[in-house]
């Protein structure tokens, strides 16, 4: 049986939410082959990160080389790379093996607000991955960090966008997760020569870990089938919007979106 194979290059969460647990929930959520290679290991839970813990330089460059002679992915998803260096030798292996369907979920805070790339990355991320990458997927604190730029209206959103096209990504996802307050929100897609949003009732709820590592790992999925970018996108929406209104309720703090939901309402009737 021939399958798709998809790629996290990511942190792991110990509480399961985000990193490449999600992904490899989501990978598997869509029937998709799922492979990672490890970045750093983080003490999390719903309350926060207790602690980063990176694995070394010549680890990662080993796990990207088993990959790369065995089991070629058909997408990747980069989720934590942690700091310049990982994003330098991770760029450079994919670089080497000429792996395609990027996805760049530019991983910096966590839902915490605890600091997971430091600044001296971003130089890297911008001149290293986002030129591999077929599709970002920042949100609104990320793109500001990228950019330069303050977003605080439709006009910076969309000039953020040609930013990040013009640094060398295909397609731009600006999440609004984080923009506005209001009932709905919607995420600016621009692929450099059209913007549309994608629009989506706003769920009051406290149980949104791991949103943006889900979101980017369902782009990676559809990809991995075969799906052109916008189609990716537009279908990674629906994963996420569905995963976020019916989520998990474990812990204190921020709980998980639940990656099954999608597959029991479609085939359940969750």
């Amino acid at each position: 049986m021939k399958v798709s194979k998809a790629l996290t290059i990511a942190g792991s969460d110990s509480g399961g939410g985000a990193g490449i647990q999600a992904d490899l929930k989501t990978f598997q959520e869509f029937g998709v082959y799922g492979m990672s290679v490890l970045t750093a290991v983080t003490a999390q839970n719903t309350t926060g990160v207790q602690g980063v813990f990176p694995v070394s330089v010549e680890g990662l460059e080993a796990q990207l080389e088993s990959i790369g002679t065995d089991l070629t992915p058909d997408a990747i998803k980069t989720g934590m790379l942690f700091s310049g260096e990982y994003i330098e030798r991770t760029a450079y292996i994919i670089n080497k093996f000429a792996w395609k369907n990027v996805v760049v979920d530019p991983v910096m805070i966590a839902k915490g607000g605890a600091t997971l790339l430091g600044e001296e990355a971003l130089y890297a991320m911008k001149t290293c991955m986002l030129p591999l990458a077929k599709i970002v997927t920042p949100n609104i604190p990320e793109a500001e960090a990228l950019t330069g730029i303050t977003i605080n209206c439709a006009e910076a959103r969309e000039e953020a966008a040609r930013i990040l096209f013009d640094l060398g990504a295909d397609h731009v996802v600006v999440k609004g997760g984080h923009f506005g307050n209001g009932e709905l929100v919607s995420d600016l897609v621009f692929n450099g020569i059209e913007m549309f949003e994608l629009v989506e009732k706003r769920i009051q709820t406290k149980n949104t870990h791991g949103t943006g590592c889900t979101f980017s790992a369902a782009v990676a999925a559809e990809l991995a089938y075969g799906k052109k970018a916008e189609s990716a996108i537009v279908n990674a929406k629906k994963y996420i919007q569905t995963a976020i209104e019916h989520g998990i309720d474990v812990g204190s703090g921020h709980g998980p979106v639940n990656h099954f939901a999608y597959r029991r309402i479609a085939h359940e009737q969750y």
